[in-house]
């Protein structure tokens, strides 16, 4: 059996008296869809600040692709090949669609964020970003400014900022947080899409979209995994419907 991309062991992290992350045991294998769900407040989100280094565990191991990386900076990570979106966008709401994945590029390539002519004119920037851009279908976008399109298609750009980085796994915090029916299913098709061709660990509290994307599925509350397996065993397990599933939550 091939060792998984990412190997969590052991984390823990607490805030005064809260165990945000207690204990957390995951593995992801290559090239799979794996979810996390759990209820509001089940440290999701702490979780995966954890694994993109935005936040230091107080104690346990996160290995990528074999290498211990928990004492790693954001950037050695994502130089790793780790990127990760945002619950909450964080694209350059003046700049363009095509300026924004090109500082994704320019970012990744590991050179500083400068923004000037030149480097707008680079084509070697501007093929690589259209070819991110063309992935989530928004190369007729490009040229759009980033607050003039939609929340969907703000969303869809930052996933095409990330995979501008070239990741081996990609870190998706609620991707489709704020998003209508049309525009989630715009979402779903994408990610689907990339299934396959890169590893996806993914935080979502929409049901529907989760079951239609995992190939596994981790169930975090108060911070802990109460189970981790294929998406028919975690709908038909009575732990975690009496968790979280059957009780109304989300």
């Amino acid at each position: 059996m091939n060792e998984p991309l990412l190997k969590v062991t052991g984390l823990h992290k607490h805030f005064g008296g809260i165990a945000a992350t207690d204990n957390v045991n995951l593995a992801v294998e290559q090239g799979q869809v794996h979810a996390i769900i759990g209820p509001n407040g089940a440290g999701k989100t702490t979780l995966i600040a954890q694994l993109s280094g935005q936040i230091r565990p107080d104690s346990g191991d996160i290995e990528f692709a074999g290498h211990s990386i928990v004492r790693y900076s954001m950037a050695q990570r994502a130089r790793q090949g780790m990127a990760r979106s945002f619950q909450i966008t964080s694209v350059v709401m003046p700049m363009t669609l095509l300026e924004n994945v090109m500082l994704a590029v320019q970012g990744s390539a590991g050179h500083s964020f400068r923004f000037w002519a030149p480097v707008s004119k680079d084509r070697t920037l501007m093929n690589a970003a259209m070819e991110s851009l063309t992935e989530v279908g928004l190369d007729d976008r490009a040229t759009h400014i980033a607050a003039n399109v939609s929340h969907g298609e703000q969303r869809q750009l930052e996933v095409a900022m990330a995979l501008a980085m070239k990741p081996r796994m990609l870190l998706l915090d609620e991707p489709m947080a704020g998003m209508g029916k049309e525009e989630g299913s715009a979402m779903v098709e994408i990610l689907n899409r990339l299934k396959g061709k890169m590893t996806i660990l993914l935080v979502e509290h929409d049901m529907d979209a989760v079951f239609n994307m995992a190939d596994r599925l981790s169930v975090l509350v108060n911070g802990h995994v109460i189970a981790t397996d294929s998406v028919a065993n975690i709908r038909s397990n009575p732990d975690v419907q009496k968790a979280y599933l059957g009780d109304g939550h989300e």
